[in-house]
């Protein structure tokens, strides 16, 4: 028997979410993305090579803006509502994803990322598309499709790094498989991340195998340079002149690499007050450390087109282990101190730059200077927030300044004469190679 009514219907697929369906979805996968991007940066201490240490940078900001974009949305579908600092029925679900920071070694961090965490997002994110309304929802396709392409491509660069880390620490096989096959079988038994209903299975504790996470005394370094603690003679000696000409060149370069200090800093303080500050924190403090591996990676990139071998070029850890054992506040403390300090001299150096006729070293100083002036924002607002999130004077962040300052000091004072001696003979030995290429 048909059945006839009075009014038209039109029984299709796209009308599958309300827009408070699909802002609980979109909350999920923002919760999701925090969580990885939290724990990626806190790991960039721990892992040695160059290329992973920018490239994790890189992918927390990619992350990041995913996740501000997801953040925003939430909030258009939700009006007037701005309530989004709760997980509600996803908690289990991202403790597993936060579970990731507690990884056992190098290689079980990067490939339980590469194969269990990145692929649960992708499948996800794919699966939203196809099931939503690209009319509706049209600002979420347009973002979600962006963090698709730039998910593959972390998925592919997480599994390279992953088996180059094993292939260095072979004794690491067993474990690391141990570990990714238990975070595989716990999230797949509170459902995944899906686009189904939220599941009701309670978060299970600490996984077997988990080694609570704490942040490294001293980084990792790549060991393809010259390993050390001071990168340049003028940090130790006073009387050792920055250099002009190719000299402040060079100088200049080895700064820019060694900004990879600048780099772990960044990610360290992110994860430090990622449950203390609000998401803005965050989401500014992965642009600040993408920032620093551009500067980095400029430096780097320098250095290479002038034909140095990187065995020749000092890669120090002295700024970052001279806040090791403090309050994070202090790795914070440190970027804001050496951005203001430095920043003054970024103008005068790009002229000098292009009076010498190195486009590229100038070009990078230019941008350089511009990041800079930005960071130097953030960290007089963000150091003021926390301290007044803790109940402090708020205009005290200049003590904290102060502080790092006499840190620094302190920690270059212990510099030893044979550490001063095999600096300035490495150095001489590059700025003597440096010449003869101009040749």
């Amino acid at each position: 028997m048909s059945h006839t009514s009075e009014f038209l219907s039109s029984a299709q697929a796209r009308a599958r979410w309300m827009r408070v369906d699909t802002a609980q979805l979109l909350k999920r996968f923002f919760f999701c993305e925090r969580a990885l991007l939290v724990s990626e940066a806190s790991w960039i201490p721990a892992i040695a090579p160059l290329e992973i240490k920018t490239g994790l940078a890189r992918f927390i900001w990619q992350s990041a803006e995913t996740a501000d974009a997801l953040r925003k949305r939430v909030f258009e579908l939700r009006f007037p509502s701005r309530l989004m600092e709760e997980q509600g029925a996803d908690h289990a679900l991202i403790e597993v994803f936060s579970a990731v920071k507690d990884s056992p070694s190098v290689p079980a961090f990067l490939l339980s990322m590469a194969e269990v965490f990145l692929p649960a997002l992708r499948d996800s994110f794919q699966e939203y598309l196809e099931a939503s309304d690209s009319i509706a929802d049209g600002p979420t396709h347009r973002f979600l499709s962006l963090a698709l392409s730039e998910i593959a491509e972390q998925i592919s660069a997480f599994e390279k790094w992953g088996e180059s880390s094993l292939a260095t620490c072979p004794e690491f096989r067993e474990s690391t498989l141990a570990w990714k096959q238990a975070m595989a079988k716990h999230l797949s038994d509170i459902g995944g991340v899906g686009v189904g209903p939220s599941s009701s299975a309670t978060a299970a504790g600490p996984l077997p195998g988990a080694k609570p996470y704490a942040i490294p005394d001293n980084p990792a370094r790549d060991s393809r340079f010259w390993p050390c603690r001071f990168y340049w003679p003028d940090v130790v000696d006073p009387t050792y002149p920055y250099g002009e000409g190719f000299q402040l060149q060079l100088r200049s370069a080895i700064s820019h690499l060694n900004e990879v200090w600048a780099i772990e800093n960044g990610g360290l303080m992110l994860s430090a007050f990622a449950e203390i500050l609000p998401w803005e924190w965050v989401h500014d403090a992965a642009r600040w450390t993408y920032d620093e591996s551009r500067h980095c990676r400029m430096g780097y990139e320098r250095l290479m087109a002038w034909g140095l071998n990187p065995a020749e070029i000092p890669l120090g850890t002295y700024i970052y282990c001279s806040s090791s054992g403090e309050d994070p506040i202090y790795r914070l403390g440190m970027l804001y101190f050496f951005e203001t300090k430095n920043i003054r001299h970024k103008p005068t150096r790009t002229q000098l730059f292009h009076s010498y006729g190195d486009s590229l070293s100038e070009h990078d100083m230019d941008f350089d200077w511009a990041d800079e002036t930005m960071h130097a924002g953030y960290g007089k607002h963000w150091l003021k927030e926390l301290l007044s999130t803790r109940g402090e004077d708020p205009e005290a962040y200049d003590q904290v300044r102060y502080h790092c300052e006499k840190l620094v000091s302190t920690y270059v004072s212990s510099a030893t004469p044979a550490e001063v001696s095999d600096l300035k003979k490495v150095a001489s030995s590059l700025i003597a190679k440096a010449k003869r290429q101009m040749k």
